[in-house]
């Protein structure tokens, strides 16, 4: 059955603005009627009829349900979160960091094993008592001296979680890549869940994975930077290829940073300095919060066809135009 979207053609369209509407052949049904029947339809003047014909059918997964939240876990050696943000706690107020923990909804925070005493002003005990601690490395030369910190922080933090953090210099703080692989295989054969953090090298990141790391976490930029993601190459090439977990870790200062972090199809952000120095920190914790979760969704709805040299209007009427 025609429809009358169907039965307009091209010699019924008018050729142009300001072509002339003829009367010819039009049936009259008394005063007043000409006008009525000889204008065009709204259908007709801005071409909404004919473009749609023109519409691709959408794809076949185009109104599936996306898997997010508590249905799309960040899955670290069987270990299941249902947050994708790691939150640091180097330099808070300890009064805060409750209250960041909270608005950030994270579920894991990381910290140097230093924090962690055992009189007062103990770290532990302002964190929430269902956070998975992620004690780091952080002043280790080699791998021997990450394998002794992380020894420690087992039996202090009673996890089996470490960040494994392996730096020669104080200017730069960039990872050696080839200590932390030693000291990956080390750990993980002691029965340590691994989390390196790495300069985003594809060939180490697979080398940290065959060494049995949980994750890799490629640097953005340098460490307190909050430059953002500087060194997007190396990191898309990493997760193009792995098949853990890939976390950015360092460098991300700004919400929308993490957002494009996540948009870029990385598994979870770490940030610190970002929120740390921020005027209102439990605020931007929370701002961090619906950043990668944004990002995340974006990245799993499929994100749109960017062109090279050319635009698109945004209302085609030509099919060529839907398909380039």
């Amino acid at each position: 059955m025609t429809t009358p979207e169907s039965t307009i053609t091209s010699s019924t369209m008018p050729q142009s603005r300001n072509a002339p509407v003829t009367t010819e052949g039009a049936p009259s049904f008394g005063a007043g009627a000409t006008a009525a029947t000889t204008s065009p339809t709204l259908d007709e003047l801005i071409g909404t009829a004919v473009n749609t014909a023109l519409l691709p059918e959408p794809s076949a997964t185009a109104y599936d349900a996306v898997a997010t939240g508590d249905d799309d876990p960040l899955v670290l050696a069987g270990h299941r979160f249902t947050s994708r943000f790691i939150l640091g706690s180097g330099r808070y107020d300890l009064n805060l960091i409750r209250a960041t923990v909270r608005e950030a909804g994270t579920q894991i925070v990381t910290m140097a094993l230093r924090r962690c005493r055992t009189t007062e002003n103990n770290l532990l005990d302002y964190l929430p008592p269902d956070v998975t601690l992620l004690p780091n490395t952080s002043g280790a030369r080699n791998a021997e001296d990450a394998v002794r910190i992380a020894r420690l922080a087992r039996e202090v933090c009673a996890t089996d979680f470490i960040k494994v953090e392996i730096e020669h210099e104080t200017r730069y703080l960039l990872p050696d890549n080839a200590e932390t692989i030693r000291a990956t295989e080390m750990l993980a054969n002691e029965g340590f869940v691994v989390m390196p953090y790495m300069f985003p090298d594809p060939v180490a990141a697979r080398n940290l994975q065959d060494a049995g790391a949980a994750c890799v976490m490629p640097m953005g930029s340098l460490i307190g930077s909050n430059k953002g993601i500087r060194l997007r190459d190396g990191i898309e090439v990493i997760v193009a290829n792995a098949d853990v977990p890939v976390i950015i870790d360092a460098g991300i200062g700004r919400p929308s940073q993490a957002a494009e972090a996540m948009e870029m199809g990385v598994d979870a952000v770490m940030a610190y300095t970002a929120i740390a120095s921020a005027g209102n920190i439990p605020v931007m914790a929370r701002a961090f919060k619906h950043a990668i979760e944004a990002g995340r969704e974006a990245f799993l709805s499929g994100l749109g066809t960017v062109t090279s040299d050319h635009a698109v209007a945004s209302s085609p009427t030509q099919i060529e135009d839907m398909l380039r």
